[in-house]
């Protein structure tokens, strides 16, 4: 359908997919996402996690901010990209049982499920830095996620 945005408020947008998202695997849920050619038009699409017993046709949450504007129909705005439940993985005990999910989308069935990482489990190497005729070994944490390193 066409949809035209006349405010800048969070709107539902029917997509053409219907869940599940693969029907041999249940943990394969989505993570779903705007297109770059999306925000290029002045579309945001607001990001979701699309469950992996979900049943029904997927809605994309999309706003903009210079309404009003025309989403045609057959629009290629969103895109799912397909994620396994790695916490369901790493429990060492049976999770219990949801509610199947089905085609009620917009809520949660679970509590939350946090993921952290021992941050001295990232690689450490040492480094030798040489200038100025003076030579220092330090240990320095690789893939710090920073463009660059200040040594001091």
């Amino acid at each position: 359908i066409e949809v035209t945005l006349i405010d800048n408020q969070a709107q539902r947008v029917p997509s053409t997919f219907k869940g599940p998202i693969h029907p041999s695997t249940s943990d394969l849920g989505a993570l779903l996402l705007g297109r770059s050619s999306s925000g290029l038009k002045g579309i945001i699409v607001v990001p979701g996690v699309i469950d992996a017993d979900y049943t029904g046709v997927v809605d994309i949450v999309v706003y903009t901010l210079h309404p009003p504007l025309c989403i045609p129909q057959g629009s290629r705005i969103a895109q799912l990209i397909p994620m396994r439940n790695l916490v369901s993985a790493m429990t060492q005990e049976p999770t219990p049982p949801r509610p199947f999910r089905g085609n009620s989308g917009f809520g949660s069935t679970r509590p939350a499920a946090c993921l952290t990482l021992n941050m001295h489990d990232r690689p450490v190497r040492e480094v030798i830095v040489k200038y100025a005729g003076e030579t220092r070994i330090i240990k320095n944490l690789l893939d710090t996620g920073a463009d660059m390193t200040i040594v001091n």
